[in-house]
């Protein structure tokens, strides 16, 4: 008989990552087959009756979605504002599958955006520790300067820390557009970098994540993973 850990069981059915679902279980809240488990680390039947708070938990195929993500819509589940949110770009055959984006992309950011149902993924990605770059390109408002480029070639202390860059450059000779690589994670980095120097971005397009390219991805359409492109994800963290 097949057997697979509780943990990556409860996380394979879309509820939360393993490490959460760790918790979950020492709550009290899951049940196998009936019985209430606590035990961390305890493998269960594939085809186990598992359930959290009473609700049934079965098992999902994962998908992995990149997205060329167009203006105007947000990167949460649900927005109090409103507005449109990046799932009403996906067909809802996926939605329903409980698919979540993979880190956030602001709301006027255009641009690369993985979103999976593979929390335990999606978890590891969006840790801080994560070495997974990003390649921006960036139009401002003005020409930059060349000692400002340098700063951020040599890395800005803003206010919640040091920040340094993997890559920065200039555009086909156009000093108002930038190319950037970075692999950390902060709120709003890329913006805050740039204004923390007097720029404003105009635009701002995430056209690299790890290995993945938007390059024959339309503004707004999406395509699945090939298994091999998953594979790399997996080999990054």
């Amino acid at each position: 008989m097949s057997l697979i850990r509780l943990n990556k069981f409860i996380s394979n059915a879309g509820l939360c990552a393993r490490r959460e679902a760790d918790q979950r279980i020492k709550s009290g809240d899951v049940t196998v087959n009936g019985a209430v488990v606590q035990q961390l680390g305890i493998k269960v039947p594939i085809d186990a009756v598992v359930t959290y708070k009473g609700i049934p938990l079965r098992p999902e195929k994962l998908k992995y979605i990149l997205l060329n993500k167009p203006r105007g819509y947000v990167t949460t589940l649900q927005d109090p504002e409103g507005r449109k949110t990046v799932l009403h770009l996906i067909s809802k055959p996926y939605c329903a599958q409980r698919i979540y984006p993979v880190g956030r992309l602001d709301y006027d950011t255009t641009g690369l955006l993985l979103l999976t149902n593979d929390g335990d993924l999606a978890c590891k990605l969006s840790h801080p520790a994560s070495k997974v770059k990003k390649l921006y390109h960036v139009v401002l408002n003005r020409a930059i300067q060349i000692e400002d480029l340098h700063a951020v070639q040599q890395g800005l202390l803003l206010e919640d820390g040091l920040v340094k860059v993997d890559q920065v450059s200039i555009v086909e000779a156009d000093p108002t557009q930038i190319s950037i690589a970075i692999h950390m994670g902060k709120n709003r980095i890329i913006r805050r970098i740039f204004s923390h120097l007097g720029y404003v971005v105009h635009q701002l397009d995430r056209v690299g994540y790890a290995h993945l390219t938007k390059q024959h991805i339309p503004r707004g359409k999406w395509i699945f993973l090939q298994d091999k492109e998953v594979f790399k994800l997996k080999n990054l963290v």
